[in-house]
């Protein structure tokens, strides 16, 4: 699926981006999945960069989550890997534990700073399991992030939380998505900042990126 086009004669191959939504009731046609939807709306809104997408819908099933994060890693070649689903602490919520079995290194500051913007609103974010890790082989690498089931919750924590001015509140994880990229050899990634603004040193700016 193609959500922006590519310029044509453009140097740098476009971003890939895997969606994942995990529910044993979404995936076996129980009701509509609301999270994949909410994911894309939100990619589209937010990202300026051209970039592809590749979704997938399984059930809360540990090594066919294993399986789509590697497929969607390795074979795929996304660069981004956004999951949502499966993060709290019931008996079939395993995301977490697959996210970890494929990573290279995990990225810890995501799941804090996931964990901070929902304890604005519930005290129960703290049973939130969320992470990210880097899986990288045969010199590619790719990000994955877990992300809430709902869909408001999935725009909060990318975007973060602003008041009625404005002005940010709380600063969401997708902020620090582009410069991550930049660090594991991706696409250079741009983002409207009406909806979140990326954040990179000086020295990481490219010059056609400014102003």
């Amino acid at each position: 699926m193609t959500s922006k086009a590519t310029p044509a004669g453009a140097a740098e191959a476009p971003l890939l981006v895997g969606l994942v939504s995990i529910s044993d009731r979404a995936s076996g046609g129980v009701y509509q999945d609301q999270g994949l939807p909410a994911l894309q709306d939100w990619l589209a809104r937010a990202l300026s960069t051209p970039f592809r997408v590749e979704t997938r819908l399984i059930a809360d099933e540990q090594p066919q989550i294993e399986a789509t994060l590697t497929e969607l890693a390795d074979v795929a070649r996304c660069h981004l890997i956004l999951t949502t689903g499966g993060t709290g602490p019931s008996r079939r919520d395993v995301t977490p534990e697959a996210t970890k079995a494929v990573g290279s290194k995990e990225m810890p500051g995501f799941g804090e700073q996931m964990r901070q913007i929902s304890l604005h609103f519930v005290p129960t974010a703290i049973l939130s399991r969320q992470t990210a890790v880097i899986r990288e082989i045969d010199g590619h690498a790719a990000l994955i992030l877990n992300l809430p089931g709902q869909p408001k919750a999935i725009a909060e924590t990318l975007g973060g939380l602003k008041d009625a001015d404005g002005n940010t509140l709380v600063g969401g994880i997708f902020a620090a998505v582009p410069y991550c990229i930049d660090l594991i050899g991706g696409p250079y990634m741009e983002t409207e900042p009406a909806v979140c603004k990326a954040f990179r040193p000086k020295s990481a700016i490219r010059p056609q990126a400014q102003g």
